[in-house]
């Protein structure tokens, strides 16, 4: 075999067409070249792939783990600069460039390989260990540095350093969503992620509004966009989900003409377990960070004056699309009410804006323009500061829910997904969804496992909403239900004077 030959190990020829089973896949190779150019494919040896994408990651990562009987870490001189390619399907699918993995040398772009784990010897002639990889991006990242000044709309910055060649020097797609402002700043000597990162959260998007931008990679390429984008198209249409999912008992129709790809449909909208890692929202904890009341003091460096921006949750809440209620008309569903917290007044959560309190600088003219820190007029950089705080945390801190499905390679971090979830209520024979935890999801965080078995994902989801309004579950949401027997404080003096 020739250095620059792949060895190859025959394999049962697969349908393409469809899949055979729920969590089928195709996967032809996985090919392992090394510093100076040695090939071999692993997939044989392969004992698991794990592919891991986020909204909140700026790059693709990923694991190997293989039992090696031939020793091919010492005969591969593998260290940390070895590529991996594959290139991974779900049978049945479009196959376009955005239904697949493709990390292939002919039509996608490898991972790089930073580092080996876990080697351990099994038996005498047997090893196990673990190859960590990750995007080629991730690792221009940590050798450039941007030193930089930009002059434009933002969106533009992002999109020169993802292809200047002395930065990241990308080929993969970028999604961008084109941002509404624009102004002069300078990058002070930045990785290219902590420069996109910095311009991310200046960003305004251009038709939903939405402060702060999200970047991140996923299989089929990089994104720059706003939460809202992933909720909407053109900042006003709802987005359809990419998939229904069930947590449920699968009932197959009784028709025979019911076959058994039909109930491979069905099982790929399984959900075969679930957990909410957060299911309440922390009313205390989104208090303290300004998620629904927020003060935000601007001093302008330039005339020494300052200005004051009170941020309220539920005002705020009716002017932005949301998972379960895009259409401003539409009914809102707060994942909290506005109804009274106190027995004292009848102010609501957002309703305290000095539950958070920050102090930001503004410098008008820093650059010759009589801009503020998003470009736009410095008058308004509080109250943007305090809205793109505000829905940080409605995704972070809000609903956040794990699932495990058959893994599907068209889905992506950053899709919009239905949960259709089933009211526990025994008493409700009708069986209706859960009015809470059901509805419309953002995938946030994915994880591609495959094993020789089968192929799964493992979900994580947010969403900044619910499903049924809190409003139709009372009579009357402005009711003040806070009492107290007490009509004013009790004192009484510690170690005070004994009287006789």
């Amino acid at each position: 075999m020739s250095r620059s030959t792949v060895s190859e190990i025959p394999t049962r020829a697969k349908n393409k067409e469809k899949p055979d089973f729920a969590g089928d896949y195709i996967l032809e190779r996985v090919v392992l070249t090394n510093h100076v150019g040695f090939k071999v494919d692993v997939k044989h040896i392969m004992l698991e792939l794990n592919i891991y994408e986020s909204i909140y990651k700026n790059a693709i990562t990923g694991s190997i783990v293989i039992a090696d009987e031939g020793n091919q870490i010492a005969r591969m001189s593998i260290q940390g600069l070895e590529k991996i390619a594959f290139h991974l399907k779900t049978p049945g699918v479009a196959y376009g460039r955005e239904d697949v993995v493709d990390a292939s040398e002919e039509t996608g772009e490898p991972y790089h390989i930073y580092k080996v784990t876990d080697r351990k010897q099994l038996t005498p002639g047997a090893v196990v260990y673990t190859l960590h990889f990750a995007s080629r991006e991730f690792m221009r990242n940590i050798r450039t540095k941007v030193s930089q000044a930009y002059d434009g709309k933002y969106d533009r910055a992002v999109i020169d350093i993802m292809k200047d060649e002395n930065y990241l020097d990308s080929r993969k797609k970028l999604h961008y969503e084109p941002t509404g402002n624009a102004n002069k700043f300078v990058v002070p000597n930045l990785n290219p992620f902590a420069a996109i990162n910095m311009i991310a959260k200046r960003s305004v998007a251009d038709k939903s509004g939405g402060v702060g931008y999200y970047f991140y990679e996923t299989t089929t390429g990089y994104h720059f966009r706003s939460w809202q984008s992933m909720i909407t198209n053109q900042g006003n249409f709802a987005r359809p989900p990419k998939q229904q999912f069930y947590y449920q008992q699968l009932k197959m129709d009784s028709d025979p003409a019911s076959t058994n790809q039909d109930k491979i449909e069905r099982e790929y909208e399984s959900v075969e377990a679930y957990e909410f890692i957060n299911n309440f929202h922390d009313v205390a904890a989104n208090t303290v960070l300004g998620t629904y009341g927020h003060r935000v003091i601007s001093h302008n460096l330039f005339d020494k004056s300052y200005d004051i921006a009170d941020y309220n949750f539920h005002n705020e809440y009716r002017r932005t699309p949301h998972l379960d209620t895009v259409e401003g008309s539409s009914l809102n569903k707060f994942p909290v009410m506005d109804t009274p917290v106190d027995y004292d007044n009848n102010d609501n959560v957002s309703d305290y804006p000095e539950s958070r309190v920050s102090l930001q600088t503004t410098t008008p003219f820093l650059h010759d323009k009589d801009v503020g820190n998003y470009g736009l007029d410095a008058q308004v950089d509080g109250e943007k500061t305090g809205q793109g705080i505000s829905q940080t945390n409605q995704v972070v801190q809000g609903t956040a829910l794990r699932m495990t499905v058959k893994g599907q390679s068209y889905l992506q971090s950053g899709d919009l997904i239905r949960f259709n979830l089933k009211d526990v209520n025994s008493a409700d024979t009708d069986n209706d969804d859960d009015p809470r935890f059901s509805g419309n999801y953002i995938i946030t965080k994915i994880r591609h496992q495959v094993t020789k078995d089968q192929y799964k994902m493992i979900l994580e989801c947010a969403k900044d909403s619910v499903a049924t309004s809190y409003g139709d579950l009372r009579p009357n949401p402005h009711l003040n239900v806070n009492k107290t027997s007490r009509k004013r404080i009790e004192l009484e003096e510690i170690d005070g004077d004994i009287g006789y």
